[in-house]
This record gives structure tokens, sequence and C-alpha cells, in this order.
């Protein structure tokens, strides 16, 4: 066997697991702080995080498509899988187009 082994029935093993799991822990808190750092200084520097708004490329040219099947029966998961689509999005198209044209 390789790696680290310790018998959890000892005082011993008890400690080394507790040490091992603190450092573990300290470890994640280090790296949640360094990421937070960072973002708040790319956030300071201007950097604007996620994608444009309104950029939909690929739904928005298969919204005509996905419509005209949706509104010949066919469920969202079926228009998703002959456009390639997921049926979330699917859905999205739709309510968009609705609340477009009431």
């Amino acid at each position: 066997q390789t790696g680290l082994q310790f018998d959890l029935s000892t005082s011993q093993g008890k400690l080394m697991a507790s040490v091992m799991s603190a450092l573990a822990e300290f470890e994640g808190d280090l790296l949640r702080e360094r990421v937070r750092s960072g973002v708040a200084a790319a956030q300071a520097r201007g950097v604007v995080f996620g994608r444009r708004p309104g950029q939909r490329t690929k739904s928005d040219r298969l919204a005509p498509k996905v419509l005209e099947l949706v509104s010949a029966g066919h469920s969202y998961r079926q228009v998703g899988r002959l456009v390639n689509l997921s049926k979330n999005t699917v859905l999205d198209i739709v309510k968009r187009s609705r609340s477009e044209n009431p």
C-alpha cells in the first residue's frame, strides 16, 4: 500500500487526522482569499466578468426554427435534440418570443 497510513483507533492516529484536516481547511481558506483578492483587484482595474448582455448568437440564429418546431407540436426536449440545443435554451427562446409578441 502507498500513501499515508495511520490508525484512527489510537490517540496518535486521531491527532494526525485532525492536523491533516485542519491543514486542508487552512489551504482552502487561503485559496478562497487569493481568489477574492484577485477578483477585487480585477474589478478595481475595470474588468467586467460574465458574458455581454444579449449575446446569444447560436440561440438567436436558431430561434425561427425552434419556434416553428414548437408550433408544430414538438416537445421542448424533441426540439432541443433536433437543433442541438438544451431544452432549457428552447424554453428560453419560447419565453422571449412570447414576451416580445404577447
